[in-house]
């Protein structure tokens, strides 16, 4: 899955989608090319319908905040090439992998985790990773190396690094590496961050 070689997702939330588009545009110039804009966003199923229809393959655009199988459907309608759940929800595992798109419930516990997998996870978001840190990735990681961890929720860009040593796969940033860039913060800012970051991350 292409989502496995990207080593972060950057996560846009804010109270409007209106420089959705733009920022994501700033990230990916910058190399940051899995995106997720989430649906607690007013508009964000529109603002991704527009940003898919000529966006490059480099740059893999999902929706998070999903919680039931119809907004799995409206996103992937969208053009969300992925689907992320803040929590284990059975059926929208299922009805992303009936439209085959990549699915990242939301899990923090070893037997949450364990239940994502089974029920077919492309991958888990270890949320909110940031009650538990490192370690607790280590630590959950330890009798489930098989399942893929992107730990997701006050993941910092000077911890970041520090989870994929522990064993995550990707991890994923909001508030740390937007700032105030979706409510008309300076690009050149969120572009140093997200060079930063993936300077970081090697």
């Amino acid at each position: 899955m292409a989502l496995s070689a990207a080593p972060a997702i950057a996560i846009l939330r804010s109270s409007t989608a209106s420089r959705f588009a733009e920022v994501t545009r700033t990230l990916h110039e910058s190399g940051v090319g899995v995106v997720e804009l989430t649906l607690t966003t007013p508009g964000a199923l529109d603002a991704l319908r527009e940003m898919a229809t000529d966006a490059p393959d480099t740059l893999h655009l999902g929706i998070g905040s999903v919680t039931t199988a119809v907004e799995v459907e409206l996103s992937v309608e969208a053009g969300a090439r992925y689907v992320v759940s803040p929590a284990v929800v059975p059926e929208v595992v299922a009805e992303a992998r009936r439209l085959e798109v990549a699915v990242l419930p939301g899990a923090f516990t070893p037997t949450e985790v364990l239940t994502a997998w089974r029920l077919g996870a492309s991958m888990v978001k270890l949320f909110p990773a940031g009650s538990g840190g490192p370690s607790h990735l280590s630590a959950v990681r330890a009798p489930l190396p098989q399942v893929p961890l992107v730990p997701t929720g006050g993941v910092g860009i000077e911890e970041a690094a520090a989870y994929l040593r522990a064993g995550a796969v990707a991890v994923g940033l909001g508030t740390p590496l937007l700032g105030d860039a979706c409510e008309g913060g300076g690009l050149a800012a969120l572009r140093e961050r997200a060079e930063r970051l993936l300077g970081a991350l090697g």
